[in-house]
């Protein structure tokens, strides 16, 4: 088989800590190749996984059955980082995104082929209706994204977003914004572009654990937040406000019982909560500020968002 320069589809998949599912993935993979009209590729990029994955990948992927792309990272820059990586490389007409963990049926990939591949539309997000998971779990993820479409992004689907997909021409568009500590599905919604949603199940987790800890969840909130939303300096003026009101209300206190002789120490318990009040009002501000200048600075060094160890290709020669 002579390879394939213009593939109709490839699939980035993002690799920190799958190696129990790899197997599994790249059999799903397999059986998608054949039906893709126009050939498919893999892109994998491996976000500086301890265990397994990259050897793993890189003795399988000679013989999976479609060519594939193995990306291997100096270290674990993050899920974004690394997809952003996979898109600057990715060849084909349509490039989908999806999880290797395999909670995210590969077979997705097809219907947003299906979506995009007509010109009708430049972006496609995969929109989550069910989800096996526990309890705990499903709960904690509505009240996530239920405060990020409160705060940071209202057009977010309910349910979030893990896996999407967009022609190279949208992807060209994406890849121009380069600054750091932000959120790669809020610039998808920021570049606006016309958009399509696929509803899906998600799957129960088969193999490890997730990566998705509650300190990754609160930075990607905080991203968030810090990037698309004035929230922050909204609030920070709705507490000044408040606390100029308080201070009036509490000036006015002093001086009522200072004229009627309450106060036996004079001053005393006004000096005290004055200081505390406005000396935690002054410290919120500057770390709203602080936020916003450290994200500002991080962003005037230019640096890469990640850095290439190594990389191979592979092409099917059957």
């Amino acid at each position: 088989m002579q390879p394939v320069l213009r593939p109709a589809l490839s699939i980035v998949v993002p690799v920190y800590c799958n190696a129990g599912s790899i197997p599994q993935l790249l059999a799903a993979l397999r059986r998608l190749a054949p039906q893709v009209e126009g050939g498919l590729e893999a892109v994998f990029v491996i976000d500086g996984s301890p265990d397994a994955s990259h050897a793993l990948l890189r003795e399988a992927l000679p013989s999976a059955g479609f060519p594939a792309r193995l990306v291997e990272l100096t270290r674990n820059f993050g899920a974004f980082p690394a997809i952003r990586v996979g898109l600057e490389r990715a060849r084909g007409e349509v490039i989908a995104v999806l999880a290797a963990d395999m909670q995210e049926p590969p077979e997705l990939a097809l219907e947003f082929l299906a979506a995009l591949r007509g010109g009708a539309a430049d972006v496609c997000f995969g929109v989550r209706e069910g989800r096996d998971d526990p309890l705990a779990g499903r709960l904690l993820s509505t009240a996530f994204w239920s405060m990020y479409r409160r705060f940071v992004m209202s057009d977010i689907p309910r349910g979030g977003v893990d896996v999407f997909a967009l022609t190279a021409d949208f992807r060209d568009r994406l890849v121009t914004l380069r600054e750091a500590h932000t959120n790669l599905v809020a610039q998808l919604f920021w570049l606006g572009g016309r958009r399509v949603f696929v509803p899906y199940a998600r799957l129960r987790r088969a193999h490890g654990r997730s990566a998705w800890t509650l300190r990754k969840k609160v930075a990607y909130f905080l991203d968030s937040v810090f990037a698309f939303s004035d929230l922050p300096v909204r609030i920070l003026l709705m507490t000044g406000g408040l606390a100029l009101v308080t201070a009036a209300l509490l000036a006015a206190v002093v001086i009522v019982a200072r004229i009627s002789g309450w106060v036996t120490v004079p001053g005393y318990a006004a000096t005290v909560f004055t200081i505390l009040f406005f000396g935690a009002i002054n410290t919120l501000g500057l770390g709203v500020v602080g936020s916003y200048a450290w994200r500002a600075f991080e962003n005037t060094k230019a640096r890469p968002l990640a850095l290439v160890h190594s990389e191979e290709t592979f092409e099917d020669d059957r």
